[in-house]
């Protein structure tokens, strides 16, 4: 059940800042998300084969066209990550599809909102795209920004 596994990752994650990595496999950059959608509409079924169409990922927060987006200065973030050297592997984006990442993203950036604290997704490619050490040098690099920045 994805929401008592959400609760429970919240629960359990004390930080002030939260940082969420998603593969999409048909991406050529680093895509630093800005806002999650109220809808979940998946191309395929999950892991547990749910496969909901148009259906809002909390359906107290009412239709499927509500927004939530991080408090995190994405375009700052995205020119920082330049200066240290992506500035042709990273992009923002308003789209973080309607699939498990953008449920997670909602999810993390509704509790976010509501406890204090902050919320990010990156959707990362494959590593035949962008090679695993210069993902991790990434990662570094971002974590470094984000501390810097927020």
């Amino acid at each position: 059940d994805w929401s008592i596994s959400l609760s429970c990752i919240c629960l359990f994650t004390k930080g002030k800042k939260k940082l969420h990595l998603g593969v999409n496999s048909g991406a050529t950059h680093f895509a630093i998300e800005s806002p999650a959608i109220n809808e979940a509409t998946f191309c395929c079924p999950d892991e547990m084969g749910w496969k909901p169409q148009k259906v809002p990922v909390i359906p107290s927060d009412g239709d499927i066209s509500k927004t939530r987006r991080t408090t995190l200065p994405v375009n700052k973030l995205k020119l920082a990550l330049a200066e240290k050297g992506y500035q042709d592997k990273v992009i923002t984006s308003n789209d973080a599809g309607r699939f498990v990442c953008n449920y997670v993203y909602y999810h993390s950036l509704r509790f976010a909102e509501q406890n204090g604290t902050t919320s990010l997704f990156v959707h990362v490619p494959l590593f035949t795209t962008i090679d695993e050490k210069t993902q991790m040098e990434f990662v570094a690099s971002l974590l470094d920004v984000i501390s810097l920045l927020a």
